[in-house]
């Protein structure tokens, strides 16, 4: 018997964060806080924190998007200054969370897409990805599939959870037309 592919399966809902979204996207970070190397901090940030960071960001006119899939938040992105000199003014990194247990679901994927779109159509040309662990396949994976290359990393930067951890750096292209003058 051969089985087709569904074509009901259930793709996630991107929209830009609101205020509701607080609470499950301080849950989702706290995670990686607690429990991986994908973040180098090492205390979870409170929900007033995580609203302090969304404002800044979005104050700026750079993207957070968040992720609903069957009807809970599966997932979040935001873009974000790479660096604070003036002259980094056109590079953004990006980051990227997705809820656990919603891993394999095509979350990340909608995530960065819809970033990636949302910041070509700004005043940006580079986008940084800051990986941590360098074991972190499947964001390095994610990265490469979106047109992100890799261009190094920076051994042994980062001490959580009782070990030495890398930084790969992957970098990709946003708006290479944009003038010199900008």
């Amino acid at each position: 018997m051969t089985v087709m592919p569904s074509h009901d399966i259930a793709r996630p809902l991107v929209r830009a964060a609101a205020p509701g979204d607080f609470d499950a996207i301080a849950r989702i970070y706290a995670h990686y806080v607690e429990h991986a190397l994908a973040t180098f901090e090492e205390i979870a940030p409170s929900v007033d924190e995580i609203r302090a960071r969304h404002a800044a960001i979005t104050s700026l006119k750079l993207p957070y998007l968040v992720a609903e899939l069957d009807g809970q938040l599966a997932g979040y992105a935001y873009a974000s200054t790479y660096r604070p000199r003036s002259a980094y003014r056109h590079t953004i990194e990006d980051s990227v969370y997705v809820a656990d247990g919603f891993s394999g679901r095509g979350i990340g994927l909608a995530l960065l897409t819809a970033l990636i779109e949302r910041c070509e159509r700004g005043p940006w040309r580079q986008m940084i990805a800051v990986i941590g662990n360098s074991g972190n396949a499947g964001s390095i994976a994610l990265h490469a599939r979106l047109g992100f290359e890799h261009v190094g990393v920076l051994r042994d930067v980062g001490l959580k959870h009782g070990r030495w951890v890398d930084t790969v750096l992957m970098q990709r292209a946003l708006n290479t037309a944009l003038s010199v003058t900008a």
